[in-house]
C-alpha cells in the first residue's frame, strides 16, 4: 500500500491510526500541501479532487478517508473498528461523524486560506474560528461520552474503534491551534489512552517523514 498524505492533515492522520491499528505495512508518499503539490497535474492525475490522502491498494486507487476507513474494515476486519452489534456501530459513527462532518471540514486548510485570502482574516481571527467550531464538537462528544454508562479507556468500550481513529487527530489539531483540551476531560482522557498504543503514538505528525 501507499498513502500519499501530509504529515499535518488530519485525515491522513486519522488513516495513519487506521493502518497501525491493523498491522497493515505502507509506504509513505509525502505530498507538501504548503508548496501545493496537491494541485499539480500529477497529483491530480491519481487523486482528481486534488486532497490528501488517497490509499494506493492492489492496483486500486482510494480517495476521501471515510471511504478508505471503511474500505480497510471490510477488507482487513481485523482487529475490528466498528462494534459488531448495529446499536453500538450506529454510535461509534455518529462519534466519528462530529469530528468528520461538523468539526473538520470547515476548519481544513483549504477553508483557512479562504478566510485569509479571501476575507482578509487574520490569524488571531483564524484562530477564533477553528476554536469555534473545536469547542462546539467537543461539547458533543464530552457529553456523548459522559452518558455513556458502558464506555471504557475508550471513546466505546475497551478498545479503540472508529471513534478514536477521528479523535486523536482532532484533538492534535485542537492544540495546534491553542485551544486547551483539558477542559473536556473525557476527551483527555480518551487521548491519553490511546497515546500509550503504540499504533497511535507512531501515526503522529511529527514522526512523519515529511514533517518540518
Amino acid at each position: 500500500m501507499k498513502l500519499h498524505g501530509f504529515f499535518r492533515s488530519g485525515t491522513s492522520h486519522r488513516l495513519r491510526i487506521a493502518l497501525n491499528l491493523k498491522g497493515l505495512p505502507y509506504e509513505t508518499v509525502p505530498v507538501d500541501l504548503r508548496r501545493e503539490q496537491h494541485l499539480g497535474d500529477a497529483y491530480k492525475a491519481l487523486n482528481p479532487q486534488g486532497l490528501v490522502p488517497t490509499l494506493e491498494a492492489g492496483g486500486r486507487v482510494l480517495t476521501q478517508s471515510p471511504a478508505i476507513l471503511e474500505w480497510l474494515e471490510e477488507r482487513h476486519p481485523e482487529p475490528p473498528l466498528l462494534p459488531r452489534d448495529a446499536d453500538a456501530r450506529a454510535r461509534v459513527r455518529a462519534l466519528a461523524a462530529i469530528v468528520g462532518c461538523d468539526i473538520h471540514p470547515v476548519n481544513n486548510r483549504r477553508i483557512l486560506e479562504a478566510l485569509r485570502h479571501d476575507f482578509g482574516a487574520n490569524e488571531a481571527a483564524v484562530q477564533r474560528w477553528c476554536g469555534r467550531w473545536i469547542a462546539d464538537g467537543f461539547d458533543a462528544i464530552e457529553a456523548l461520552l459522559a452518558a455513556d454508562a458502558r464506555r471504557g479507556d475508550f471513546c466505546f468500550g475497551d478498545a479503540p474503534t472508529l471513534a478514536d481513529v477521528y479523535l486523536v487527530p482532532q484533538v492534535e489539531s485542537a492544540r495546534r491551534f491553542q485551544v486547551d483540551v483539558a477542559r473536556w476531560s473525557r476527551i483527555a482522557a480518551v487521548d491519553a489512552a490511546c497515546l500509550r498504543l503504540d499504533a497511535f503514538r507512531r501515526a503522529a505528525p511529527a514522526l512523519q517523514p515529511d514533517a518540518t
